[in-house]
């Protein structure tokens, strides 16, 4: 934009869930005339806000029905924005696309800064279809009720009943019976809703396939690339992608598994050897609950970079559970039940504060996930003086480069979650075992993906035995794990992946993140902690400004996700393994 215009164009008081409320300023935006190019800039300006200030209120709604998945008024209220106002708002915002897509090219604003914008506009015009937005209604709805089937799921153990993010703990026991008995229970548990969740699968993927018909796609991986606005990479990338993770990770991947079963002294390794220490060391214990574990992020940020210390800390003490607490809170880390699974950061752009939410149990990997969803928080607020709320996120691809990074970066801290230095450097072996051996994963759930919907009318039958195929493949679990007895519960795995029901097809771009977050640690070992961290906010604080190739550039980084990067990176992380203690 040539000047920044201000706007007072939305009211300080504004519920973006309420249509009445909503629909005039759309309506004024829509009928607004617009001459010149100073028009067009506050125009924009106006549009960037209103739809802050939406997506901001939706956001609360969200984040509120995910935090407490049994409050009927909140589950409500999130049912009442799906049906009431997401599925007017589309046809209305695709009016609006037309026109920025008009203005943008009658006023010569289609490229330099405005370029990724007017790029991803002109796609999102050339995919609307007024027929598919209940269809999309629909989905949102369908993606409800399985979180509402997974936030429900509890099991009785050890005397208590448990939601199944807190059974996590017992996959690091040392007792290897009390590792069977729950991972047992929690399979068992899950198979009971997995008739329920396959239906819901079924619908979904159904839907998925006519939104891809109803754009003149013949299939939903066409249509979603670009959706996704996967301009810079296309399929071809994702099965090289593919074949170098099984050229170069899966050795890796062997390697740690025969080494696991020898130290383990077991005959054959079972779905509950995988997260315990192979030295049978009992399991890690960072933490006791959110405010020690946000007391100890902070002190591990501030070591890392007073910067992001003085961020971190701005979000809050971790004492909340209540969701968003009226909109001012920003952390709700405390796994309980009636919370939905998972974790994620929100950033609600209007009051341009991001939230974070996930399911803490006492684990090491909720330290890794609270300083995932820091990374990006840090990218969030890097970013928050960006006057367009298109630009103040980036592509997932690199929005994870910005999380991911600072799982790796803040491994020298980690003494704060763990005094024993031995404990914190197989915290380490651990984060850097796991940055390579995630990899095949991602290329399974990627892999999986790519069948279901280029075999749409696929069976459940079907379906099974093509998971089953894709993670021989990749090894995840298939011929690296014994799961004879178990056969029943292996084909039902891929139903753990929420991504595979909210979003769907959002999964390699964690493949293509880890590699830069590597590639920034790199950064970080070959010329200094500082060069990484520039390098880091240099390319955060552009947001969304540039396409991604010039993202990762900003960042040091190369865009290439092929068998190259890939094995040169594998092997670093082998030589810093071969260096770190035991």
């Amino acid at each position: 934009m040539t000047a920044t215009p201000t706007t007072d164009f939305v009211p300080a008081e504004f519920n973006g869930t309420d249509w009445s409320v909503v629909e005039p300023l759309l309506n004024a935006l829509v009928e607004r005339e617009v001459n010149t190019a100073e028009e067009y800039d506050q125009w924009l300006l106006d549009r960037s806000e209103l739809e802050a200030a939406i997506g901001e209120s939706a956001a609360n709604t969200y984040i509120n029905m995910t935090c407490d998945t049994e409050d009927e008024s909140k589950q409500a209220a999130w049912t009442s924005y799906l049906e009431n106002v997401a599925p007017k708002f589309k046809p209305i915002a695709f009016v609006m696309d037309k026109k920025l897509k008009e203005l943008a090219e009658r006023f010569d604003k289609t490229e330099g800064y405005h370029e990724v914008l007017y790029r991803d506009t002109a796609a999102d015009v050339d995919l609307f279809r007024d027929e598919n937005v209940p269809l999309e209604t629909e989905l949102a709805k369908l993606d409800q009720e399985y979180d509402k089937i997974c936030g429900k799921m509890t099991v009785q153990f050890d005397g208590e009943e448990k939601t199944l993010p807190m059974m996590g703990k017992y996959s690091e026991s040392t007792d290897r019976q009390v590792r069977e008995d729950a991972w047992r229970i929690v399979a068992k548990r899950r198979l009971e809703d997995q008739e329920e969740i396959s239906a819901i699968y079924d619908k979904m993927v159904s839907l998925r396939d006519q939104s891809a018909k109803n754009a003149g796609f013949d299939n939903y991986v066409e249509y979603i690339y670009k959706a996704k606005h996967r301009f810079d990479y296309d399929t071809s990338h994702a099965y090289a992608f593919h074949d170098a993770i099984e050229k170069h990770v899966m050795p890796f991947v062997a390697k740690l598994d025969a080494t696991r079963q020898q130290e383990l002294g077991v005959d054959t390794l079972r779905p509950w050897d995988l997260n315990v220490d192979p030295k049978s060391r009992g399991e890690l214990k960072p933490f006791d609950g959110g405010v020690d574990l946000v007391a100890k992020t902070k002190a591990s940020f501030d070591r890392l970079s007073p910067e992001l210390g003085e961020m971190f800390a701005s979000m809050g003490d971790g004492s909340n559970t209540n969701g968003t607490d009226n909109g001012n809170a920003s952390l709700d880390l405390d796994s309980r039940k009636g919370k939905a699974p998972g974790g994620y950061q929100y950033m609600r752009d209007r009051s341009r504060k991001p939230f974070i939410f996930m399911n803490a149990a006492g684990q090491h990997r909720d330290v890794e996930t609270m300083v995932h969803e820091a990374g990006h928080a840090f990218h969030s607020m890097y970013s928050a003086d960006e006057p367009l709320a298109w630009y103040r996120s980036a592509p997932i691809e690199f929005c994870e480069v910005a999380s991911m990074s600072m799982e790796l970066l803040t491994m020298p801290y980690w003494d704060h979650y763990y005094p024993n230095e031995e404990d914190a450097n197989r915290a380490r072996r651990k984060q850097l075992e796991g940055s390579i051996s995630l990899l095949p994963w991602i290329a399974t759930i990627d892999a999986f993906q790519h069948w279901v919907y280029l075999n749409p009318t696929h069976s459940r039958d079907e379906r099974a035995q093509a998971w089953l195929d894709i993670e021989s493949r990749f090894g995840h679990m298939g011929h690296r794990v014994d799961f004879t007895g178990l056969e029943e519960e292996r084909k039902f795995v891929w139903q753990r992946q929420g991504h595979l029901f909210g979003v769907p097809f959002y999964y390699i771009e964690y493949g293509i993140a880890q590699l830069g977050a590597l590639g920034i640690w790199l950064t970080s070992l070959e010329e200094s902690e500082e060069a990484a961290l520039a390098a880091y906010k240099k390319a955060m604080t552009l947001g969304g400004t540039r396409p991604l190739p010039e993202l990762f550039n900003a960042a040091g980084l190369p865009f290439d996700f092929g068998p190259e990067t890939v094995g040169r990176l594998v092997d670093r992380v082998q030589l810093e393994l071969d260096k770190l203690p035991e």
